[in-house]
């Protein structure tokens, strides 16, 4: 699908997106979540279900195991890869499905759905690409607003630097496990969804892993380093997400 989006900034760009969702079997805290039951369905089938219902076009699930392409095969434009298990990211999984599926580089925009994310609301997926509307993002992602203290001093929550002020779109200047920014203000909640413009993805993954990557155990940091620029899109909640069993049971308990 060819997409013409009119930015606030009367910017007019076209862009031709693909979702792709990254998922494995070996999850380290959860193993084998991809085919967690949730309500009768399998989460990777309910995260493809809500990337389809974004309107975006194509879908690729680019798996680490045959079983998750088996979970999802024979569904109207879902395509399967199956990658290489042992990759060190999601970003890299996406970008080795995207040198299978489209070497002849069709898209030039990649959304990377995290494949934990069976609640997300398919628009999210159109807010991820507010702020490649703008020629300085080579990035896009999503913040959504710290509801509590608890969420703002959890370390399993990931908060971003900025500043959105007037704008709906603002420059991610850092990304922490901690709190941050210091004093009195809103706290923004860092969505783990990434809209890439090609060429950025192919350069972040020839990047060894960086210094302060390492340390925070957030790869988003390499591409700051990198010198890379990302744009954080604002939403209205973050979406719930799986990484534990507890996680699970609470997802099950709203469907």
């Amino acid at each position: 699908m060819r997409l013409t989006l009119d930015g606030r900034s009367g910017i007019n760009t076209t862009m031709r997106p693909i979702i792709v969702i990254p998922t494995r079997l070996a999850s380290t805290r959860l193993p084998r979540k991809a085919l967690a039951d949730i309500g009768g369905v399998p989460m990777i089938l309910r995260v493809v279900h809500r990337a389809l219902q974004s309107g975006l076009g194509t879908v690729v699930v680019a798996a680490g195991d045959q079983e998750i392409l088996d979970a999802v095969s024979g569904i109207e434009n879902v395509r399967g890869v199956l990658t290489e298990s042992a990759l060190a990211s999601g970003s890299d999984r996406v970008h080795a499905a995207l040198e299978q599926i489209d070497p002849q580089r069709d898209h030039d925009v990649v959304i990377n759905l995290q494949g934990d994310l069976p609640l997300i609301d398919p628009t999210t997926l159109h807010n991820v690409l507010e702020p490649l509307k703008l020629p300085g993002f080579d990035i896009g992602t999503l913040a959504a607003p710290v509801m509590n203290i608890e969420e703002r001093d959890a370390a399993s929550v990931v908060k971003i630097a900025c500043s959105f002020e007037n704008s709906h779109v603002a420059r991610a200047l850092y990304f922490s496990r901690q709190v941050l920014p210091w004093g009195e203000g809103e706290h923004w909640h860092h969505v783990g969804v990434y809209a890439w413009r090609r060429e950025a993805l192919a350069r972040f993954v020839s990047l060894p892993p960086s210094a302060l990557e390492r340390r925070e155990s957030l790869e988003q940091l390499r591409a700051l380093e990198a010198g890379m620029t990302i744009g954080c899109a604002r939403i209205s909640h973050a979406p719930l997400g799986v990484d534990t069993p507890f996680d699970l049971e609470r997802i099950r308990g709203l469907v």
